[in-house]
Parts: structure tokens; C-alpha cells; sequence
């Protein structure tokens, strides 16, 4: 059995946030903005730094690709919401999130995060668990274009069980969910947590398959919608659209209420709030429309099946 290796874990962040970012400067050799960041120990504890790098290029009117390695002296609620026995457990987490707000309304909005979390309970062994995963969030969706991601998804979690693909896409399904408006973020993608069977080399080598399996799974959408025309009216539904993501980053994600209660550095936690948006009271679809059609997708299904 591997030996947990926090130090490799990090290494391999590192290389990812480079592969990452050098995959969406790529597009017209606009290098992101780097904001290397260190916090001291403050009243709960925590202490630790990361880079939180920001880009506007040609396609995007923001990516965030966030880096981070903190240590505290207690777990926030958010952390021990399904581990009550860690509640006041020094810990060490880390993780690299993405989030891509695309300029044109035709390539969907994506989001990835791969963490690492270790707990230390007096007298016991570390306890350690991975999660993470990405989702897909289009305005206008295509059938191939989702095809394409969730067949992504499948094939990378091939390798972990026959299993591994439906229950972390149920589980992405379940999460990004906004229950007071009835329809999910997205089209779903993977979604995990807690994972630490059946030993720490098996459990590391899935997260690095879905950490690179989201570059596979996003840039040839990315490329083929970049370019698609798109008129002020789609454009403002685009606007209206990325409203839903903010409610559910502020209101539901596991993620931001993290480094919120843990007193991380706020400016890179809000990094994936889209730089424009809009709310309009009351707003329906036209009946028939290409916006209403939207509505089709917010739900559970077999994407692979149905379409």
C-alpha cells in the first residue's frame, strides 16, 4: 500500500495549474495575470499561500485558475458537515480550481477543482480524502458538444470500475443543483468527495485523470463554438444565465463556503464569479425558443443513451 505522500499531491497541482493555463493563453498568447499570495496564522489558525492566476483573452471574458495550500487548526463546518468526529482536527488542504467564463454565448461556461484534504485526530493515523471533478455549463446547448464531455468522463473513470462513472455523475447531478429554482447548473460532469478507497496511489491517480481529463473534455468544445455569430439578445440571456452560477457558488458551494468559514483569502475564493452579469424580475423564455430549450437540459439524464 502507497504511503499518503501530501508533498506529491502538491507537486502534481503545481503541474497542473501550468498545463491548464497554458492551454487557455494558447488561444491568442495573452498571458494570465499572477497573483502569488501567503497568509500568516490568524485567529483560527490557518496559514498557508497559493497563486491565483487571471486571464481575458480573445474567447474568454475570464478564466481563474487557482492555486492553494493552507494548514489550519480547525476544520470548518463545511469540511466536517459528513465528518462530525474530525470537528476541531488540525488539517492541510489543497487544490487547484478553474473556472471559464466564456465571451460568446454558444461555448458553455466549465468548471474543475481537484483537492486534497489531510486530518489530524490525536492518537489516530492522518485521515485523508481526494475530491473533486467538473461540470459544464452551456447557454445554448449541443447535443454533440455534451455527448462529447460526458463520453469524456466515462472513459477516464473506465480504469477505477464499471461503477465509477455512473456514481460520480449522479453525484455531480445531485450537487450542482439549485433546489429553489428546480433545474441543476448544468449538464452535470463528475463529482466526488471523501474518496480514500482503496489505498492513497489508486485514489491520487484518479484525481490526476480528472484533473487532465477536463482539458479533453472542454477545449475541443471551446474551439468548435468560439466562433459561432451571436446577437445582443443572446448575449443579454448569456448575462442572465451566469446569474444562476453566482447563486449557486454563494449560496451552495461546498467550495466557497470552505475557504469562506476557514478565513481563506477572499479575492481568490470569489474568483469564479463571472466579471458581468445580470437579474431580470420575473424573466420566461419565449415559448418554442432556442432559450426555452435550455430548460430541457437543467435535469438528470443519460446523456450517453438519450442523445
Amino acid at each position: 500500500m502507497a504511503t499518503v505522500n501530501p508533498e506529491q499531491v502538491f507537486a502534481y497541482l503545481n503541474t497542473l495549474q501550468d498545463d491548464i493555463c497554458a492551454a487557455f493563453s494558447a488561444f491568442d498568447d495573452k498571458a494570465f495575470t499572477i497573483d502569488s499570495w501567503r497568509k500568516e496564522p490568524g485567529e483560527r489558525g490557518l496559514k498557508g499561500g497559493g497563486q491565483s492566476r487571471v486571464l481575458n483573452n480573445c474567447v474568454f471574458e475570464q478564466v481563474g485558475v487557482n492555486l492553494s495550500h493552507v494548514q489550519g487548526d480547525t476544520l470548518p463546518p463545511s469540511a466536517t458537515a459528513n465528518r462530525p468526529e474530525l470537528t476541531g482536527c488540525q488539517f492541510e488542504a489543497m487544490g487547484v480550481s478553474v473556472v471559464a467564463h466564456p465571451r460568446n454565448p454558444f461555448v458553455p461556461t466549465s468548471h474543475a477543482n481537484v483537492r486534497f484534504f489531510v486530518a489530524d485526530k490525536p492518537g489516530q493515523e492522518p485521515i485523508w480524502w481526494f475530491g473533486g471533478g467538473f461540470d459544464l455549463t452551456p447557454f445554448y446547448p449541443v447535443d454533440e458538444d455534451v455527448r462529447h464531455w460526458h463520453q469524456v468522463a466515462h472513459d477516464l473513470c473506465a480504469p477505477f470500475g464499471e461503477n465509477r462513472y455512473q456514481e460520480h455523475k449522479k453525484w455531480c447531478d445531485q450537487y450542482f443543483y439549485l433546489p429553489h429554482r428546480q433545474e441543476a447548473r448544468g449538464v452535470g460532469g463528475l463529482f466526488f468527495d471523501d474518496l480514500n478507497s482503496p489505498d492513497f496511489a489508486s485514489c491520487f491517480a484518479y484525481l490526476k485523470a480528472v484533473g487532465h481529463g477536463f482539458l479533453d473534455g472542454y477545449l475541443p468544445i471551446v474551439h468548435k463554438r468560439m466562433n459561432h455569430p451571436y446577437d445582443e439578445q443572446q448575449r443579454a440571456f448569456q448575462l442572465y444565465r451566469r446569474g444562476r452560477y453566482v447563486e449557486f457558488n454563494l449560496v451552495y458551494d461546498r467550495g466557497t463556503l470552505f475557504g469562506l468559514q476557514s478565513g481563506g483569502r477572499t479575492e481568490s475564493i470569489l474568483m469564479s464569479m463571472p466579471p458581468l452579469v445580470r437579474w431580470q424580475y420575473g424573466y420566461q423564455p419565449q415559448a418554442d425558443s432556442d432559450e426555452s430549450r435550455l430548460g430541457e437540459y437543467l435535469k438528470s439524464r443519460n446523456w450517453l443513451a438519450e442523445l
